[in-house]
């Protein structure tokens, strides 16, 4: 199998997974694990860090199938894998993982979250402003609105996660503003996003999380996200490598 694994995975590298559920349906990704590049051993074999939550391993069980993303420096690479063992090396916790499938450049960068804690302003869209974004129209939205507190709690080119005290309906189109350091200056965002999911959180009573995707965004802003979740990424290597 021609995965070219060597040519754009290397230790250290960022690594986004996901058990694979086959279903009657097809297949059906579940929760999704972080951890890095531990080391390339051959075309279709390679280690990785076993992942953690707080400071605790989670044992991920063997022979079971994940799909698998690189963070490389030549973008996103996606394939599945299957997990051949798991062991301790040097004092670190190992993954061994087997490719099941070819490595493939993966486009959609944009849906790759980055965990935050950022606050955010939101209301409901009025009905003049739907029909804008309907009409897929820009820069209509009405000023001085009340709006609600929030805070996102990971975010991405795509859309956003954020916790409020305020439940929106599934379904719903939203106004969101948010800060973001783009290049040293803090720069607001004024976005329009439609709620996908709903849910109250089972630790905070009066507390829910939504999940939000973006409309009608502008490419160059699209774009800053990106660039800065990217950038906030490699902060994040950097602090943990020293």
């Amino acid at each position: 199998m021609a995965t070219m694994l060597s040519k754009f995975v290397f230790p250290g590298q960022k690594v986004e997974y996901q058990a694979v559920k086959r279903t009657t349906e097809g297949e059906e990704n579940q929760k999704t694990y972080v951890s890095t590049v531990y080391d390339v051993l051959s075309e279709d074999r390679l280690e990785i860090t076993m992942p953690m939550e707080k400071t605790k391993l989670i044992l991920l069980p063997v022979d079971s199938e994940y799909d698998i993303c690189f963070y490389t420096e030549n973008g996103l690479y996606q394939s599945f894998a299957r997990i051949v063992d798991r062991y301790k090396s040097d004092n670190v916790y190992i993954l061994l993982l087997e490719l099941t499938s070819n490595l493939r450049k993966y486009q959609r960068r944009e849906y790759y979250r980055f965990s935050c804690a950022l606050e955010m302003d939101s209301r409901t869209l009025q009905s003049e402003e739907i029909k804008a974004v309907e009409e897929e129209k820009r820069n209509l939205l009405i000023p001085g609105l009340p709006l609600k507190r929030s805070v996102v709690v990971d975010i991405s080119g795509g859309g956003l996660r954020f916790v409020s005290s305020q439940s929106y309906e599934p379904g719903s189109l939203i106004y969101c503003k948010y800060d973001l350091l783009i290049k040293g200056e803090k720069k607001t965002y004024n976005l329009v996003g439609k709620v996908l999911t709903v849910r109250e959180m089972e630790n905070r009573e009066g507390f829910y999380e939504h999940r939000v995707q973006y409309l009608n965004m502008d490419v160059d802003e699209r774009e800053e996200i990106i660039r800065f979740i990217f950038e906030e990424e490699r902060k994040v290597r950097h602090k943990e490598k020293n």
